[in-house]
């Protein structure tokens, strides 16, 4: 299937495209503003129960470990690819953390403990993300396809070493991290922001975000171009993994524990959270700030079917149709703008 490409002008050239391009984003996020504006009046006028204080405290809160690992998603399909290892990357990258806690002291580790876990956790998901991208990269393999064998391979050596248990018993101020508050918002809501602020920079302002959407919308074209797609790909799915280490900390300092299948839950969520934030599914277009706006209406959606009292299994196949509507009104509204940038 043929897939129309648009020449890219150099990069901070001050093209009336780039404006257009700019106008178009910032459109997307205040169409997205607008409706997650709607989605707070709904649910205010459903229950007297959602515009309170523990609500929006219990949003800030959960909002950072489905953001993390959207931002984890978010790259490798920007680059024509999918990761659908991302849940058990974070995982594995808590248990070197705690593996290292408990081998200095468990709760009487200290912060020069902790530091090198965090070391530790970070060097494992780029460890992940390094094989999965070399693997795609110099075997042609697809991303689904590796990236599905990596979350097998992870989700049975995470049960086998952990003997399908869990690991806790850390020291207070990993808690503090999880649930601490720092200047009025939520420890994991700063870290959330930094990292989002760093993917939009990525994205938008450097060489590698550039080379990262040229490859989505044709990565032959970008390579007969002189661009070393092999490379590319491989910093992208190093890239993840990272992010899936930041990830698979704080989920630690949140749970307070660390147990193989943590998050699980939250993949289709990351894929259904880019969409929403117009990332195209094939590739080659898609910003980080539109994706935070799409990641805090789905959070308050939950948080709002959670307080009108839904069946889990419910707000499940909730998210499946919400998944499939935001396909079919992308597709009519690209059908009725063909030449929209």
């Amino acid at each position: 299937m043929s897939r129309t490409t648009t020449t890219r002008p150099a990069a901070g050239a001050p093209t009336l495209t780039g404006r257009l391009v700019a106008w178009g984003s910032t459109s997307e996020v205040g169409g997205l503003l607008l409706f997650l504006a709607l989605v707070v009046l709904g649910f205010s006028l459903a229950t007297d129960r959602f515009l309170t204080a523990p609500t929006f405290a219990s949003i800030a809160f959960q909002l950072p470990e489905l953001g993390l690992l959207t931002l984890a998603m978010l790259i490798p399909i920007l680059s024509g690819g999918l990761n659908l290892a991302i849940t058990f990357t974070a995982n594995i990258s808590g248990l070197a953390l705690a593996w290292v806690l408990q081998a200095h002291g468990g709760a009487e580790a200290g912060m020069f403990a902790f530091a090198l876990g965090v070391f530790a956790a970070l060097a494992v998901g780029a460890l992940v993300g390094l094989v999965m991208g070399a693997a795609i990269a110099y075997t042609g393999a697809h991303p689904i396809l590796v990236s599905l064998s990596m979350m097998i391979f992870l989700r049975g050596l995470g049960e086998f070493l952990t003997r399908g248990g869990d690991i806790s018993g850390f020291p207070e101020f990993v808690r503090l991290i999880g649930h601490g508050w720092f200047a009025g918002l939520p420890v994991p809501l700063w870290l959330l922001i930094g990292c989002v602020l760093a993917w939009h920079v990525l994205l938008s302002r450097t060489r590698l975000g550039l080379t990262i959407h040229m490859a989505g919308s044709n990565i032959e074209a970008t390579r007969y171009s002189g661009i070393d797609t092999r490379r590319t790909l491989m910093l992208v799915y190093t890239l993840s993994g990272v992010m899936c280490g930041i990830a698979g900390v704080l989920m630690l300092a949140r749970f307070n524990s660390v147990r193989v299948g943590h998050g699980e839950a939250y993949l289709l969520i990351t894929v259904l959270a880019c969409f929403l934030g117009r990332v195209d599914p094939f590739g080659g277009f898609g910003r980080a700030l539109p994706v935070a706006v799409a990641l805090l209406i789905l959070q308050v959606i939950a948080s709002g079917l959670n307080l009108l009292g839904a069946n889990q299994h419910l707000a499940t196949a909730l998210w499946g149709a919400f998944l499939i509507l935001v396909m079919v009104i992308r597709y009519l509204w690209a059908s009725r703008s063909p030449h929209r940038p």
